[in-house]
């Protein structure tokens, strides 16, 4: 299928700095106006929402995943304001081209193809943009992705709002958005440490909260490793380690679990920790933790484990 509204020399992009990404747009509820802003607030939206409100967005299948500012996506068709969108940096078997979903047209803008000098990644919780004269422009999640323009104490970055600034020790300079500087397992797990007590958020893949395989994805994205948005995938990749011998396990090794002990549908994904521990982001109501596998439904639950890094370190 042949993309709309796309040219060689330009990407349609996420203009927010976290864009939701809709199931349909007769999904949206009046308490998530916030999200669907031309100007959303996330903050907002997620202190509003109720315990039950939030576990909705799972029960209903309302959200999908999320753009971070300047992720590009293809837009296949616009229908009353929305954008029928391919976020393309996040692979899955749903569809061959990227992550399908609906996103407020408000929330993407057409800008200039540019990656010459590679990417900035941001490397905090949250960095602040400013403009170039030095006013503040946007405070950006970690893990967003912009093209370079020029480097030094503070790099130059080709944005949705223009030509921006941001502090060099903010972001890491990596070649492409797929390639960076591939750690090991230990980096994955002292990373996912900085986490800790970050509100579970269903289709979250921002520091303003994630579900599980949004945290696993951003936290092998951050050390150089790409792998698929959803634990369904990602439960395929990597290589296989023996699921039965936890000798075996790595720190930074991926622990996936499925329903009916371990024998039906996947339903999560974590971090091994080591020690017998894992991080993870569980559930609605909840926030990322480390727990003790033993003597917990994970334990039972457990149906793979799969590895992604080279350089390995035992607990």
């Amino acid at each position: 299928m042949k993309s709309l509204l796309q040219k060689e020399s330009t990407a349609w992009v996420c203009s927010v700095p976290v864009a939701t990404v809709w199931t349909a747009p007769e999904k949206v509820r009046p308490i998530d106006t916030d999200n669907i802003m031309e100007n959303p607030n996330i903050n907002k939206w997620l202190q509003e929402m109720s315990r039950e409100e939030n576990k909705d967005l799972t029960d209903s299948n309302r959200i999908q995943t999320q753009l971070l500012y300047g992720e590009p996506v293809l837009i296949d068709e616009v229908v009353n304001g929305w954008a029928k969108i391919i976020a393309i940096w996040q692979p899955c078997q749903k569809e061959e081209r990227g992550y399908p979903g609906w996103v407020p047209m408000s929330q993407l803008k057409e800008v200039e193809a540019l990656t010459e000098l590679g990417y900035a990644r941001v490397t905090q919780n949250k960095a602040q943009l400013w403009t170039e004269d030095f006013k503040p422009l946007k405070a950006v999640s970690f893990n967003t992705l912009l093209p370079v323009k020029e480097l030094g104490d503070f790099v130059r970055l080709h944005t949705p709002d223009g030509d921006a600034i941001i502090m060099a020790d903010a972001v890491e300079i990596v070649a492409a958005y797929n390639r960076g500087l591939q750690a090991n397992g230990l980096d994955i797990a002292k990373l996912g440490a900085e986490f800790l007590d970050l509100p579970y958020l269903w289709a979250g893949m921002s520091s303003y909260g994630f579900d599980c395989s949004g945290l696993t994805y951003n936290l092998m994205k951050a050390n150089g490793i790409s792998i698929s948005r959803d634990a369904v995938d990602q439960a395929l990749e990597g290589t296989e380690i023996n699921q039965y011998d936890p000798d075996s396990w790595h720190i930074g090794d991926l622990l996936f679990f499925a329903y009916e002990e371990g024998k039906g549908k996947l339903h999560h994904v974590g971090v091994y920790y080591g020690n017998g521990l894992m991080l993870h982001s569980p559930t609605p109501g909840k926030a990322v933790e480390i727990i003790e596998l033993a003597d917990t439904k994970h334990e039972t639950e457990l149906c793979a484990v799969r590895r992604f890094t080279e350089k390995q370190y035992r607990d």
